[in-house]
């Protein structure tokens, strides 16, 4: 359960000046300043898009005690001086059991409601232009064990594509599964065509779309 990140960069306070991000000491309270000041701006204040967005996540035994959380976005920086991004995580159990991403190094990490907010350092500077592809790695446990359950992406920048892939054990497969849109208030089943055998006997359904809205939920849910 992870969402795409956020980066934190410099944008103009006036005509002549440039409010900008210099030291990652105190990344969180940069970047509430400039969610803050973002809000006050007007026009696309946007730091970057996402060009491709792949999630998949594999379970690892048929209890679902344990399971690995992949993603790969590939994104196009559209501002000056970005130095950091924020990961969003959140589910039953404990879904930060293990977290690595790259590029970049985890420099804050805190709860907030039912979610965590991870902030990691770039620790270079991305300017407009710039396409960097970004992998995170979790490792969850204790997050799937009910016999329903559910995986979700919030898009919150413009994205261009997106696919989320979920890989089942070979002795429990999916019986059936549905995507849930938000926006349109919408509900997909997830025929045979979304189910493919692996090579090792394990199942995987995957759904994808090149019809994503920036604020949009996709919510697969399914039983097994």
């Amino acid at each position: 359960m992870a969402l795409e990140p956020i980066a934190i960069g410099s944008t103009s306070l006036t005509t002549g000046g440039v409010f900008s991000l210099f030291s990652i000491s105190n990344l969180k309270a940069m970047f509430d300043l400039y969610q803050l000041i973002r809000q006050r701006l007007p026009g696309n204040t946007d730091m970057y898009e996402i060009l491709d967005y792949e999630s998949t996540l594999e379970l690892r035994d048929t209890k679902g005690a344990t399971a690995i959380f992949q993603k790969r976005q590939r994104v196009k920086f559209l501002q000056n001086n970005i130095i950091a991004f924020e990961d969003y995580v959140w589910g039953d159990g404990d879904v930060l059991a293990e977290y690595k991403c790259s590029p970049g190094v985890v420099a804050d990490r805190y709860q907030e409601g039912d979610r965590w907010n991870i902030l990691i350092s770039l620790r270079e500077t991305k300017n407009k232009g710039d396409i960097t592809e970004f992998h995170i790695e979790r490792l969850e446990k204790d997050t799937f064990l009910k016999a329903d359950e559910w995986q979700q992406t919030e898009i919150r920048r413009k994205t261009r594509r997106l696919q989320m892939n979920i890989i089942f054990p070979k002795r429990r497969r999916c019986q059936r599964a549905v995507l849930m849109q938000r926006r349109h208030n919408r509900i997909q089943v997830l025929g045979p065509e979304h189910f493919h055998e692996l090579p090792d006997g394990r199942q995987l359904l995957t759904w994808e779309s090149k019809r994503i809205f920036p604020y949009d939920i996709f919510t697969i849910k399914w039983h097994w």
